[in-house]
C-alpha cells in the first residue's frame, strides 16, 4: 500500500461492496459523501478508470485517490459581538451564541468565533494550525455557552493539559425528549464514527472512551431538562450518548426524532466552565444564564401543561 499526503494507493482483498462504502470503512479519515464528490470529480480511480460510486470492488482492484488540494481559508479580523465573560493576559472566557462556528472550515469561511477573536483579541496561542488560534476546545454549531480561549502558549499548554487529566468542569443544561425517571446516571459507552452513516458519530465498539453524567433538573409530560457533566470530551458526545439511552436531545437536527421542537438546532447549553489559571493556579469557574430561546422554550412547555 502506498500512503502519501496528497495520494493513496491500496489494492482490493478482502472488501466488498460499493466503493464509496468500502473506501470510508478503510479510512475513516474520508467520509462517504466526500469521497462520493471525489468520485464525481474524478479524484477516485479503480485500475485507472474513473467509476461511479455505485461501483462494486472485487478482488484485485487497485483503486487511487487523489485528493484535490485543500481550500486555502484567508483568516479574517471581523467586528462579529462577543459575550466575553472573563479575560487577562493569558486567556479569556466568552460565552458563544447559538449558530456560531468555532473555526474556520470548508464551507464556514467567515462569521466563526476565530474571525471575531482576531478582531477583539488579537493575540492569540498558535499552538494549534492557522486555523485555529487559541482554541482549546471546541463546542458544536448549535451549542451555545462557554469556551476558554488561550491567548498565550503557556496557557494553551496548562488548558490543554487539564482537558487531558479531566480536571476541567464541564456542566451542559440539555433538555431531552420523553421522561428519565431516576435521577442521576453515567454514560459510559465509547463513541467512533458511525459505521452506518459516516457523517455522524455513535457508540461503536472500537469507539474512544467516553463518560457522561447527568441528573434531572426538571421534568415535563414529554420531555426532561437535565445537566451533564462531561468526563470526556468526544465529538457530540452528549448528543450521541443521550439518543443512545433513549432520550436525544429536543431539537437536535442529527441525532434526535423528526417531530421534536421548532429551534436553531439542539437545545444544548454549555453553562458551567471551571478551571484552574495556567500561571497562577487559582480555581476559576464561570456560569452562562441559558438563551433567551432555551428559556423560553421550557417556559412554554411548562405552561402547555397547565
Amino acid at each position: 500500500m502506498e500512503h502519501t499526503l496528497d495520494r493513496l494507493n491500496f489494492t482490493v482483498t478482502d472488501e466488498t461492496g460499493r466503493i464509496d462504502k468500502v473506501i470510508p470503512e478503510k479510512y475513516s479519515d474520508f467520509s462517504r459523501s466526500q469521497i462520493q464528490t471525489w468520485l464525481k470529480e474524478g479524484h477516485v480511480r479503480v485500475n485507472g478508470r474513473i467509476e461511479k460510486a455505485n461501483y462494486k470492488v472485487k478482488a484485485g482492484d487497485v483503486v487511487t485517490i487523489e485528493p484535490p488540494e485543500p481550500e486555502v481559508l484567508d483568516l479574517i479580523p471581523e467586528n462579529i459581538p462577543l459575550d466575553i465573560v472573563y479575560e487577562d493576559k493569558e486567556l479569556v472566557v466568552v460565552n458563544k451564541p447559538q449558530g456560531m462556528v468555532v473555526h474556520p472550515s470548508a464551507g464556514h469561511s467567515s462569521g466563526t468565533l476565530v474571525n471575531a477573536l482576531l478582531y477583539h483579541i488579537k493575540d492569540l496561542s498558535s499552538i494549534n494550525d492557522v486555523i485555529r488560534p487559541g482554541i482549546v476546545h471546541r463546542i458544536d454549531k448549535d451549542t451555545s455557552g462557554l469556551l476558554v480561549v488561550a491567548k498565550t502558549n503557556r496557557a494553551h499548554e496548562s488548558l490543554a493539559a487539564q482537558l487531558k487529566e479531566k480536571t476541567t468542569l464541564r456542566k451542559y443544561a440539555a433538555l431531552v425528549h420523553g421522561v428519565i425517571p431516576h435521577e442521576r446516571g453515567t454514560i459510559d459507552a465509547p463513541i467512533g464514527r458511525s459505521k452506518e452513516n459516516r457523517q455522524k458519530q455513535a457508540v461503536v465498539k472500537d469507539g474512544k472512551a467516553a463518560v457522561t453524567h447527568f441528573k434531572v433538573l426538571e421534568r415535563f409530560a414529554r420531555f426532561t431538562l437535565i445537566e451533564c457533566q462531561l468526563e470526556t470530551g468526544r465529538t457530540h458526545q452528549i448528543r450521541v450518548h443521550m439518543q443512545y439511552i433513549g432520550h436525544p436531545l429536543a431539537g437536535d437536527p442529527v441525532y434526535g426524532p423528526r417531530k421534536t421542537l421548532a429551534g436553531n438546532g439542539q437545545f444544548l447549553h454549555a453553562a458551567a466552565l471551571g478551571f484552574k489559571h495556567p500561571v497562577s493556579g487559582e480555581w476559576l469557574e464561570f456560569e452562562a444564564p441559558l438563551p433567551p430561546v432555551f428559556r423560553d422554550t421550557l417556559e412554554r412547555i411548562a405552561s402547555s401543561e397547565k
